[in-house]
């Protein structure tokens, strides 16, 4: 993973295959058909089926408020090769208690290519080492284990499922909640190093 910052100071970061980066004003029909998918917004709190090309335009341009403000720090997830946006993450921010949610989603024509895992390890360690954050979390839907694996893989650790937490499309939904603190994550890296 390395990081930086674009000319307005936004974050950027880079894996081996992607570039997350800030979302641009011309990225918002892709967001609009990705995202909107019926299979991506089921299993996410916020995102509406349909998503017109509007509401993406209007989620666009609150992401450089919500990071002056300290509040979320959110991602365009694209293809190093060719620059094709897959999806989303972000981290929502809790500066007082030094922790963070992180949050993502990937567009279905690019599931099962590993790159909801290898944008959420880069973020995870964005949010450790360079922001300095004591916690990151995540939950996802019980019905949703696909998301659960991801989580997993990236060292998050099964902290309990919230029963009915949230309502989705006039359902009440179980949430399925992961977490991890920097002290567990150091010493994991630690562990991964001496192997």
């Amino acid at each position: 993973m390395s990081s930086g910052t674009d000319a307005s100071g936004y974050p950027q970061i880079a894996s081996r295959r992607l570039r997350l980066r800030g979302f641009h004003d011309t990225d918002a029909e892709a967001v609009a058909a990705l995202a909107g998918h019926r299979d991506v917004a089921a299993t996410t709190l916020t995102i509406p089926h349909p998503y017109p090309r509007h509401e993406a335009d209007s989620w666009i341009q609150s992401h450089h408020q919500a990071f002056v403000a300290g509040e979320r720090i959110s991602l365009a997830i694209t293809r190093r090769k060719d620059g094709q946006l897959v999806g989303a993450i972000a981290l929502s921010l809790d500066g007082e208690h030094r922790k963070a949610e992180l949050g993502y989603w990937i567009g279905p024509a690019f599931w099962g290519r590993g790159y909801a895992t290898e944008a959420a390890a880069a973020v995870l360690d964005y949010g450790f080492e360079v922001l300095e954050l004591n916690r990151i979390y995540a939950h996802h839907m019980q019905e949703n284990p696909a998301s659960g694996r991801v989580l997993a893989k990236i060292g998050l650790e099964p902290e309990g499922i919230l029963r009915e937490h949230v309502l989705k499309w006039g359902e009440y939904k179980d949430l399925v909640l992961y977490g991890l603190t920097r002290d567990r994550y150091r010493s994991a890296a630690r562990i991964g190093a001496e192997i």
